[in-house]
């Protein structure tokens, strides 16, 4: 397997962490991806549509041999499995998955944009991204995550709720 991508996941219904483990095993046990790291979860508050209840986020590093469009179908894939509906935008969601970064390229194409084009706007993106690649840059316009981080004014609606202890396992924080 020789591609290297970064996904964000995120759920706001029913059983937040378990949605979001179920479509991490949905994705390792394809045969073309192997989940490589995951981050710590996040609570946050939601973003565009703001009366629905938080979300749990994460982003997970994966390596695939599968191109950018085949990911995208399987990530499609994996929301519809867990029974995603998608009723407005910014609404309340069961599951989520946006592939942020495909090794270091730019793609455009009728379905996909990477490098996901909002995703240098939003904190509950790059705290858990930098916090498994603290020095990752943008491919296209070369600057590094942290300094858009660093730019972002509402980093406080980013809580971190169950931190991974290095181990790739959970611990549960008291915040």
């Amino acid at each position: 397997m020789k591609n290297i991508a970064y996904i964000s996941l995120g759920s706001n219904m029913g059983e937040r962490e378990t949605y979001l483990e179920k479509a991490i095993n949905i994705l390792h046990s394809h045969g073309k991806i192997d989940v490589l790291r995951k981050s710590s979860i996040y609570e946050t508050d939601p973003v565009g549509f703001t009366e629905q209840g938080t979300f749990l986020n994460m982003v997970i590093e994966i390596r695939t041999d599968l191109s950018p469009e085949i990911l995208l179908q399987q990530c499609l894939q994996v929301e519809y499995d867990l029974g995603r509906k998608r009723e407005f935008k910014w609404g309340p969601r069961i599951i989520d998955l946006d592939i942020l970064l495909y090794n270091h390229e730019k793609i455009e194409s009728e379905s996909l944009l990477v490098p996901h084009p909002r995703m240098q706007e939003r904190a509950f993106v790059l705290i858990p991204l930098l916090e498994l690649e603290p020095s990752i840059g943008h491919p296209v316009l070369g600057t590094p995550f942290n300094h858009f981080l660093d730019e972002i004014p509402d980093k406080e609606g980013v809580r971190l709720w169950k931190q991974i202890n290095g181990e790739d396992a959970y611990v549960h924080s008291e915040n």
